[in-house]
C-alpha cells in the first residue's frame, strides 16, 4: 500500500497488531486458515473465526461475550483483522456456532497445525541444550478445569478432585519442558474427564513429550530384565502354592464325601432304631442304643458342616491364589512386551539424551515409579501413598540428626532403601515443616545418578524447582482464563485448553523476535522488560496508532495509555497477507541463536 492510501491506522490492542505480523512470519495464520472445515461461509470463513478464538486467547480474554461486549471489543478493531491477515472479526456468537459445530478430527487437525508451527521452535532450544551439555528436565501435572455442579450442558464432564475439593468439570493433563530462553515451555495438553486420576497418566505423559521432542534416553533394559527374573522367581512361588491348595482342595473333597457317606449310613442305622423302639414302645433312655445312635448322627453332621466350611476355606485360598495367578501372569506378559519393545527404542536410538521428570506425589506410584525408571529417566517424586511416610517416621529416633534445608523445612534420607512393593531400590528422604505450631511431614523419592544423599539441601531445591509448571498452569488459569470453560462442546473444549498452552508458548517466542527485527528509534519501548502477564493484560489493551512509513511502520502508544510516549517499529509494508483458501503452508520461525534473551522469561 503506497503512503498516498494509507498513512495512520488507529488500534485498541496495540500488541495483539505487532503479534499478528509474528503470526505471519511463522507461517500461523496460513495454517490454521488452511484447515478444511465443513461449515459454510456467510460473513466471515469458519476459519476466520477459529483464528479469532486464538486472537482472544493472547488478549486474555475471559468470556465468550467479551468478543463484542467488553469495553473495546475485539471484533471491533479493523486494525487487529488485518494484522492477522483477515478482512474483519465475527461477532462472538458467530465463533460460538463455529465452535460449537467442531468435529473431534477438526478439533486434532488444528491442534496438529499448532504442534507444527512449534516444532522449529522446540527444535531449536533442544539443539541449544544439546551443544550446552545439558539434560532435559520435564514436568508434569494434572489441572482439574471446574464447572459449576448443577450444570447438565458439558459434555462429559465429570466429579473429581480439583483444588481440594470434589468438583465436576475436566482434567487437563500437560508436560513442560524447562527452557534456558524462554524459562518454560509447554509440550502437550491432553484433556480428560474430571474423574481423571493422576497416577493413570504417566505413561501418555512421557509419550507425549518424547513425540514432541523426538528425543529420549536409553531405555534401562538391563534392570528390566532383572526384574522379569525376580518376578518369575515370585510366580514360581505362587505356581507352588496353587498346586498345594489344589492338593489340599482335592483332599477336602474326599474327606466331604467321605463323612456325607458315614452321615447318610448313620441316618439310617437311627432310622431304624428309631422303627424298632416304636414298634416295641421302648422309651428312649440316655444310654440306650437308640440315643448313642442320635449322639454318632450328630457328631458326624457335625464333622460335616466344618468339613464343608473347610473345603469352602480352601476353594476361596485356590481362587485367590489362582486370581493371583492370573494377574502375575498378566503382568509377566506385558513386562515381556515391555523389554521387547524397550530393545527396539534402544536399538534405533543411536544418541539417546539424558533426561529428567519431576511429578507430584499424585503420580509416585511404585508401578509409575518403576515405569519411569526403565525408560531411562533420572526421577523426582514424592510418594503416593502416605503409608510410607508413616514408615519413614517410625525409622526417626531421638538421637536422629535433622538437616536443614530451607527457612522452616528439614530432611533426612536413607540411601538406596528397598521398600515393600517397589521393584528397585530408591534414594528415600523424609521432610518436615513448620507451619506456626503445627510441623508436618511428606516424603521424597529419587532414582538416578545425581548425588542427592550427599546434598539434601540441593535435592530439595530440584524438586521444589517443578514449581515452573505449578507456576505455569496458574499462568493458564489468571491470565489466559483457562479455568472459564467459553465453549459447551468438547472437540472445542479441547480447543480451548490447546490454544491456551499455545498462546503462552506464542508471547514467549514472539519477544526476542520483537527485540530482534525492531527498528532503532527514539522513545523505543524495551519489549524484554515485559512480563507475559503484562503483556496480555497491558500491552494487548493499550491504544495505539499503526502509523505507516517508508522503511517500515510503528506503533505509536496513545499519551493515554500505560506506555505513553514510547512507539515499537517494525520492517515491512503493514498490508495484510493474501490468505489462500486450504493453504497450508508452515513456515521456520525466524533464528533465536542470533538473539537469545539473556534472562529466561518468567
Amino acid at each position: 500500500m503506497s503512503q498516498n492510501e494509507i498513512t495512520v491506522r488507529y488500534t485498541q490492542h496495540a500488541f495483539l497488531v505487532a503479534w499478528g505480523r509474528f503470526a505471519q512470519e511463522i507461517g500461523l495464520i496460513e495454517g490454521l486458515t488452511g484447515v478444511k472445515l465443513s461449515q459454510k461461509t456467510y460473513d466471515h470463513r469458519p476459519q476466520t473465526k477459529v483464528l479469532e478464538f486464538l486472537v482472544g486467547h493472547l488478549a486474555g480474554l475471559q468470556h465468550l461475550r467479551d468478543f463484542s461486549l467488553a469495553a473495546h471489543p475485539l471484533d471491533k478493531d479493523q486494525t487487529v483483522a488485518e494484522a492477522w491477515g483477515q478482512a474483519g472479526w465475527a461477532d462472538y456468537s458467530g465463533i460460538s456456532r463455529t465452535l460449537s459445530h467442531l468435529s473431534w478430527t477438526e478439533a486434532e487437525q488444528i491442534s496438529q497445525v499448532l504442534q507444527a508451527i512449534s516444532q522449529p521452535f522446540i527444535q531449536q532450544e533442544l539443539n541449544r541444550l544439546r551443544r550446552l551439555g545439558q539434560r532435559l528436565w520435564y514436568d508434569g501435572d494434572l489441572t482439574g478445569l471446574p464447572v459449576s455442579s448443577t450444570s447438565e450442558t458439558y459434555p462429559n464432564a465429570a466429579f473429581g478432585h480439583m483444588d481440594d475439593e470434589i468438583r465436576l468439570g475436566y482434567q487437563a493433563a500437560v508436560v513442560s519442558l524447562k527452557s534456558p530462553t524462554y524459562g518454560r515451555l509447554w509440550l502437550s495438553g491432553a484433556h480428560h474427564p474430571g474423574d481423571t486420576v493422576s497416577c493413570t497418566q504417566v505413561a501418555a505423559m512421557v509419550q507425549a513429550a518424547e513425540t514432541q521432542t523426538g528425543l529420549r534416553p536409553r531405555r534401562r533394559t538391563d534392570l528390566l530384565g532383572q526384574r522379569l527374573y525376580r518376578f518369575a522367581e515370585q510366580m514360581a512361588v505362587t505356581q507352588q502354592r496353587h498346586q498345594k491348595q489344589q492338593t489340599a482342595l482335592r483332599s477336602a473333597q474326599q474327606d466331604l464325601e467321605s463323612y456325607q457317606g458315614q452321615e447318610l449310613l448313620r441316618q439310617q442305622q437311627l432310622l431304624n432304631l428309631e422303627a424298632v423302639y416304636q414298634q416295641h414302645q421302648r422309651p428312649e433312655r440316655p444310654t440306650s442304643q437308640l440315643a448313642q445312635a442320635r449322639h454318632r448322627y450328630q457328631a458326624i453332621q457335625l464333622k460335616r458342616r466344618r468339613q464343608e466350611q473347610r473345603l469352602q476355606a480352601a476353594q476361596q485360598r485356590l481362587a485367590k491364589t489362582e486370581a493371583q495367578c492370573q494377574l502375575q501372569q498378566a503382568a509377566f506378559t506385558r513386562l515381556q512386551q515391555r523389554l521387547a519393545q524397550f530393545e527396539q527404542d534402544n536399538a534405533t536410538n543411536p544418541q539417546p539424551i539424558e533426561a529428567v521428570f519431576r511429578l507430584d506425589a499424585g503420580f509416585g506410584t511404585y508401578e509409575n515409579v518403576a515405569l519411569l525408571i526403565e525408560l531411562g529417566y533420572e526421577l523426582y517424586t514424592k510418594p503416593h501413598s502416605q503409608q510410607v511416610v508413616k514408615q519413614l517416621k517410625g525409622k526417626v529416633t531421638p538421637q536422629t540428626t535433622w538437616q536443614r534445608v530451607g527457612a522452616n523445612a528439614e530432611m533426612i534420607a536413607w540411601p538406596q532403601l528397598t521398600l515393600k512393593g517397589c521393584p528397585y531400590a530408591l534414594d528415600v528422604a523424609l521432610e518436615r515443616f513448620y507451619t506456626g505450631k503445627t510441623r508436618k511431614h511428606s516424603g521424597l523419592f529419587h532414582f538416578g545418578t545425581d548425588p542427592v544423599i550427599q546434598d539434601l539441601a540441593g535435592w530439595f531445591e530440584t524438586y521444589n524447582g517443578r514449581q515452573t509448571i505449578e507456576a505455569g498452569i496458574k499462568e493458564t488459569k489468571q491470565v489466559f482464563h483457562l479455568q472459564r470453560i467459553k465453549v459447551r462442546s468438547e472437540p472445542a473444549i479441547f480447543l480451548q485448553e490447546q490454544f491456551v498452552i499455545f498462546a503462552a508458548n506464542f508471547i514467549r517466542w514472539a519477544i526476542p523476535w520483537l527485540v530482534e527485527v525492531a527498528l532503532p528509534c527514539q522513545n523505543a519501548l524495551d519489549i524484554s522488560t515485559l512480563g507475559i502477564k503484562r503483556q496480555v493484560q497491558v500491552a494487548a489493551h493499550v491504544s495505539a496508532d499503526v502509523i505507516w512509513e517508508t522503511d517500515g511502520w510503528l506503533l505509536k502508544f496513545s499519551e493515554y495509555s500505560a506506555f505513553a510516549g514510547k512507539v515499537l517499529k517494525l520492517p515491512g509494508d503493514f498490508s495484510p497477507p493474501q490468505i489462500q483458501d486450504q493453504k497450508n503452508v508452515l513456515f521456520m520461525p525466524f533464528s533465536i541463536e542470533s538473539h537469545l534473551v539473556a534472562q529466561p522469561l518468567g
